[in-house]
């Protein structure tokens, strides 16, 4: 894999027969979540065509980030790439009483559980400036299916000082 940054690298794997990069946006440089974590990270966000179904996706991105030289000891670690599925084609998935158990969750919790099954939309996407503003450069009309806001209205609440910790580190690009 050379020289090249664990998030090219990932790029580059994410492509295959069965998933097409459709778009992807900047890079942006944001402080490590939670708060001494590990260092600063690189966040974007990438919009694909699959024919995966949502958990053979999400295998498939934990597959790159094993390659890339993730492990998973424990929550919330520092590690070298982390990939995550924030929607795929506005399902709500499990179901609705599931996604709400987990979108309600408090911190505290969010920091010691992990769901054992996929939920989606990622329940904490609203939560996270460092992930809207990145989908926001791809999917700028996405609206959230359980909550209907849309990225902007999701942006709007946070302090400017939030957003100003998300600093663009690349030019925007595509593919088609």
């Amino acid at each position: 894999m050379g020289d090249q940054p664990p998030v090219a690298i990932a790029l580059g794997l994410l492509s295959s027969e069965s998933v097409k990069i459709l778009n992807f946006g900047r890079s942006y440089q944001t402080p490590a979540f939670p708060p001494t974590s590990g260092p600063d990270f690189v966040n974007g966000a990438v919009l694909v065509s699959t024919t995966l179904s949502r958990t053979e996706l999400l295998a498939h991105l934990h597959e790159i980030e094993r390659k890339v030289g993730r492990t998973r000891n424990k929550r919330w670690e520092p590690r070298v790439v982390d990939l995550d599925l924030i929607d795929y084609a506005g399902q709500v998935a499990p179901d609705e009483v599931i996604f709400r158990e987990w979108f309600d969750l408090p911190l505290d919790q969010q920091m010691q559980r992990a769901p054992e099954q996929l939920i989606l939309p990622h329940p904490r996407l609203q939560d996270r400036p460092f992930v809207l503003v990145p989908m926001r450069d791809i999917v700028p009309n996405w609206v959230h299916p359980v909550t209907e806001l849309s990225l902007n209205q999701m942006l709007a609440r946070f302090s400017a000082e939030e957003l100003t910790e998300i600093q663009p580190i690349t030019e925007p690009d595509s593919t088609s």
